[in-house]
C-alpha cells in the first residue's frame, strides 16, 4: 500500500475504521481501539515483520551476506601457503578436494601437479579482454587431468546460470574419483566464485547464504550483482524443489 492511502486512512475516525475493508476488525481480528495510532502502528509492524520474513531469497540479501561475511587473515605459514607465494598464483581450497584460483594458477603446471589437480574449470575460457586461452591442448602434456571451459565474461547481464549443473557435475564427478578440482576464472573471484557456489547449493545442498559463508572462510569472492541474482533464484528454485520431493 502506498504512503498517501496510509496518510489518508490517518485521518479515518475509529467507528469508521470498524467498517473499513482493510482496517475493520476483520481485519485486525477483533475490536479496533479508541487509540488509532496504536492500532496503524501494531499493524504496520506486522506488515513490515511479515515482508522481512518472506521466504524469497534476493540478490540484494545475498550481497549484504557477502558484505558481512569475513575472509579471516591467515599468515603465510605452512606448506600450502608457501607454495602460493613461492609459485606467483592465488589459489585457495574452498572446500574438501575443491580449489578456487585466478589464471596463473590455472597455466602453472608445476604448481597444478604439486597440489595434485586432476580436473581443471576454466568458467572465462576464450581469448577476449578479462579470459583466461587454455584448453584441452593446455593441459595436454599433463597425464590424467580433465578439462571443462566456459566462455563467459564476467559482466552482470552474462547467463552464468545456463552452467550451473554442468558445472556442478563436472565438480562431483572429479570429487568423487578421488581427485582434486581447480575451478578458476581471471582472478578467481566472480565468475569461478559463483560456479562454487552453485556446486554447493545443488550437490551439498547448502542453502546460498550457507554457501557463501562457507567459501568466504577460506576465499575473499565478489560475485557481480547480476550472479548473486542467479544464485538466488537458484536457491528459491532449490527449496521449492525439495519442499515437493
Amino acid at each position: 500500500f502506498s504512503c498517501r492511502w496510509i496518510s489518508s486512512v490517518g485521518d479515518l475516525s475509529a467507528e469508521r475504521i470498524k467498517h473499513h475493508p482493510r482496517w475493520g476488525c476483520n481485519r485486525l481480528k477483533g475490536k479496533v481501539s479508541e487509540n488509532f495510532p496504536s492500532a496503524k502502528k501494531s499493524y504496520l509492524t506486522t506488515y513490515r515483520n511479515n515482508d522481512k520474513m518472506s521466504d524469497q531469497t534476493t540478490g540484494r540479501q545475498l550481497q549484504r551476506i557477502l558484505h558481512y561475511s569475513v575472509t579471516p587473515c591467515r599468515p603465510l605459514l605452512g606448506l600450502r601457503r608457501s607454495e602460493c607465494a613461492l609459485y606467483d598464483v592465488d589459489c585457495d581450497e574452498v572446500y574438501p578436494r575443491l580449489y578456487i584460483g585466478d589464471a596463473a594458477s590455472a597455466r602453472n603446471k608445476q604448481y597444478l601437479r604439486l597440489i595434485g589437480v586432476t580436473h581443471v574449470l576454466n568458467t572465462a575460457e576464450g581469448t577476449r579482454f578479462g579470459q583466461v586461452d587454455t584448453g584441452h591442448s593446455f593441459y595436454r602434456d599433463m597425464s590424467g587431468v580433465r578439462y571443462m571451459g566456459f566462455p563467459m565474461v564476467d559482466q552482470p547481464t552474462t547467463d552464468i546460470s545456463r552452467y550451473f549443473y554442468i558445472a556442478s557435475k563436472f565438480i562431483e564427478n572429479g570429487i568423487n574419483s578421488g581427485g582434486k578440482v581447480l575451478v578458476h576464472c581471471m582472478m578467481g573471484m566472480s565468475r569461478s566464485a559463483t560456479c562454487v557456489l552453485a556446486y554447493l547449493m545443488i550437490a551439498r545442498k547448502m542453502s546460498a547464504a550457507e554457501a557463501i559463508r562457507t567459501v568466504r572462510m577460506h576465499r575473499d569472492i565478489r560475485p557481480n550483482e547480476g550472479f548473486l541474482q542467479q544464485l538466488a533464484d537458484l536457491d528459491n528454485e532449490l527449496r521449492r524443489d525439495r519442499m515437493y520431493y
